[in-house]
C-alpha cells in the first residue's frame, strides 16, 4: 500500500519542503538565492548577528525586571554591534520624554528607525545611525534583515514597556490596598473601643438611675404612702410600679429577647412576674379582667408557650425565657 507522505519529511534533496504559500507570508525575510561561498558566509555571519542581539534584547529584559530606565540605558549600547559596520553604528532610543543614547552618539544622514508603541499608541522611536558613508544596501547603507531587526527590537521594546508599567500598577494597586486595609482595621479597633465605651457608660447610667430611684425616689414614694388616705394609695403605687418597671433589667431584657411584645404587654409581664392576679392588674390598669386575660393569651403565644403546663409567672420569674 502507497503510504502519504508527511509535509515535513524531507524531499529527494535531503531539505526540508517550503511551507505553503500562506504559511511562507509569515517570514519577514525571504530565503537568500546567492551561492557564492563568500557572500553566503557573510550572510550567515550577518544572521548570526542578528539572532545574538534579538537574544540578547531578551536576556537584557530578564535583567531588568522592573526598570524600563536601565533596560534601555544598557540596551542602547548594545545595539550597535548587531549593525553590519558596529564599528561606526551608534544608537538612539527616544521613550516618552527621555533620550537615551550610546557611547560616541551623533546624529547623521544615514539612519534608520521605528516606532515603539504601547497599546496602539505611539510613545518612543528606536534609531541607528552611522557615524561614516557605507555602500548602498537595501536601504540606503542597511540591510532588509537589519530593517525587520530594528522593528523587531522596536516591538519588543513596546511589550517590555507595557509589561512593566502593568507589573508597577499592580504594585501600586496593591500598596494602596495595603494602606486601605490597614486603616479600615485602626477604625475597627477604634470602633469597637468606642462601642465598649458606649456600653460601660450605658452601665453606668444605667446603675446610677437604679440608685437613685432605690435610695431616694422610693423612700419618698414609702413615706407618702404613709401619709395619704387609702383612696390615694392606689397612685403611689402606680408610681412604683412604673419605676420598678423603668429600673428592672427584666424589662429590657424581654423587650430584645421578644420584639413583637407591645409596651403594653411587656408591663403586664412585669405585673405578673412580680406576683400580681388578674383581678389586681386589671383594677391598677383600669381594664376588665377579660381584657388582661387575652393579654395573658398573646403573652403566651409569643413566648411560644401556648398549650405547655407551664406557668406564666413561674415561666417569667425564672431565666428560661432568656435562654429562647
Amino acid at each position: 500500500m502507497e503510504t502519504e507522505k508527511n509535509s515535513s519529511s524531507p524531499n529527494d534533496s535531503g531539505h526540508l519542503p517550503f511551507p505553503s504559500k500562506d504559511l511562507a507570508l509569515l517570514w519577514r525575510i525571504s530565503f537568500p538565492t546567492e551561492i557564492e561561498p563568500d557572500k553566503v558566509e557573510f550572510a550567515l555571519r550577518e544572521r548570526i548577528k542578528e539572532l545574538n542581539c534579538l537574544y540578547g534584547v531578551s536576556q537584557l529584559a530578564e535583567r531588568n525586571l522592573y526598570s524600563l530606565d536601565d533596560l534601555l540605558r544598557e540596551l542602547v549600547n548594545f545595539l550597535p554591534h548587531a549593525w553590519q559596520y558596529p564599528e561606526i553604528t551608534c544608537a538612539r532610543i527616544l521613550f516618552k520624554e527621555k533620550t537615551y543614547t550610546s557611547d560616541s552618539f551623533k546624529v547623521t544622514n544615514w539612519r534608520q528607525s521605528s516606532r515603539i508603541y504601547m497599546y496602539h499608541e505611539a510613545v518612543g522611536e528606536c534609531g541607528i545611525f552611522y557615524l561614516e558613508e557605507c555602500p548602498p544596501a537595501d536601504e540606503g547603507p542597511f540591510l532588509k534583515e537589519e530593517r525587520a531587526m530594528l522593528d523587531a527590537v522596536a516591538e519588543q521594546i513596546g511589550t517590555f514597556a507595557t509589561r512593566i508599567a502593568a507589573d508597577l500598577q499592580l504594585q501600586e494597586t496593591n500598596r494602596q490596598l495595603t494602606l486601605e486595609r490597614k486603616a479600615l482595621q485602626e477604625s475597627n479597633t477604634a470602633l469597637r473601643i468606642v462601642l465598649a465605651r458606649i456600653e460601660q457608660e450605658k452601665q453606668e447610667i444605667h446603675r446610677d438611675i437604679n440608685t437613685n430611684v432605690e435610695k431616694i425616689l422610693m423612700p419618698i414614694l414609702h413615706a407618702l404612702a404613709l401619709q395619704l388616705p387609702p383612696a390615694q394609695e392606689k397612685y403611689v403605687e402606680m408610681l412604683q410600679t412604673n419605676l420598678e418597671e423603668l429600673t428592672s433589667p427584666f424589662i429590657s431584657q424581654l423587650s430584645l429577647s421578644y420584639h413583637s411584645m407591645t409596651p403594653t404587654e411587656i408591663a403586664i409581664c412585669n405585673m405578673i412576674r412580680n406576683g400580681m392576679r388578674t383581678k389586681e392588674i386589671a383594677d391598677m390598669r383600669g381594664v376588665s379582667e377579660a381584657t388582661i386575660n387575652r393579654h395573658r393569651e398573646k403573652i403566651r403565644r409569643k413566648l411560644k408557650i401556648t398549650n405547655q403546663d407551664v406557668n406564666l409567672a413561674t415561666f417569667l420569674q425564672s431565666s428560661m425565657w432568656e435562654e429562647k
